[in-house]
C-alpha cells in the first residue's frame, strides 16, 4: 500500500508477464514514459481483463475506445488498481473488414457503454453483448462517423468559422485555390450537385 499522495508502480513488467503466464495469455508486456501496454491477440481479451483483474487488482475499468488503423482497428482498454492506484492500457487488434471482439461486460459491468458507444462509432461488433443498440445517434444516421472513410459532409457544404486560405479574410489578398476537404469523393460532391443530373 502507498503513502497518500505517493504514486508508485503496482506492478512491475515481470509480474505482468509472469501472471499472463500462468493465466497461458499471450500478452507482449511494454513501458513507455512510465505507462505499461498490455498487447494481446483478440481471442484472448476477454481472458486477460479477467487476469488483470483478479491477479493484479486491476478492478476499475476506466474506459474502452477504438482507433481506425485503415487496414485494421486498434481496441484499448484503461484499467486501474484503486489500492495501488496504478494503471495499464490492454490493446488488441482486430480486421476492418467485419471487425468483432468478444464483449467484456461479463468482466466490468462498466464496459457495455462503452463498447455500445464504440460499435455505434466504429462499427465493431461486441458479440455476447445484452443490449448492443445504438447510444448517441439518431436511428436514421447512416454510417460509423468516427470511421477514416466517413465523410465529413460539413467541411463541403457550408464555410467554417474564419479564414482558412489567404483571399478569404476580404483584405485584398491574393486568393488561392481551395483545397478539397480529406475523405470527400470529387471536386463536384455536395449539395449544390444535388438536382444537377435532373435538370
Amino acid at each position: 500500500m502507498t503513502e497518500p499522495g505517493e504514486v508508485a508502480r503496482w506492478a512491475d513488467l515481470d509480474t505482468i508477464r509472469a501472471a499472463s503466464a500462468d493465466a497461458a495469455v499471450e500478452a507482449e508486456v511494454t513501458e513507455s514514459f512510465g505507462d505499461v501496454t498490455v498487447s494481446v491477440p483478440a481471442e484472448q481479451w476477454v481472458a486477460t481483463l479477467t487476469m488483470l483483474r483478479d491477479a493484479l487488482d486491476l478492478s476499475y475499468f476506466d474506459w474502452l475506445s477504438a482507433v481506425d488503423d485503415g487496414e485494421t482497428f486498434s481496441i484499448f482498454c484503461h484499467l486501474y488498481a484503486p489500492e495501488r492506484r496504478g494503471h495499464v492500457l490492454v490493446r488488441t487488434v482486430v480486421p476492418a473488414d467485419g471487425p468483432a471482439l468478444a464483449t467484456a461486460t461479463g468482466v466490468f459491468r462498466g464496459a457495455a457503454w462503452h463498447e455500445r458507444e464504440t460499435h455505434e462509432m466504429f462499427g465493431i461488433d461486441f458479440p455476447g453483448h445484452p443490449h448492443l443498440v445504438p447510444l448517441l445517434l439518431s436511428d436514421e444516421f447512416v454510417g460509423h462517423p468516427l470511421r477514416k472513410d466517413f465523410v465529413l459532409t460539413a467541411r463541403v457544404s457550408k464555410s467554417w468559422p474564419g479564414a482558412k486560405e489567404p483571399g478569404e479574410s476580404g483584405d485584398g489578398s491574393p486568393s488561392r485555390r481551395k483545397m478539397q476537404p480529406p475523405g470527400v469523393p470529387d471536386p463536384e460532391w455536395g449539395p449544390h450537385s444535388v438536382g444537377d443530373d435532373h435538370e
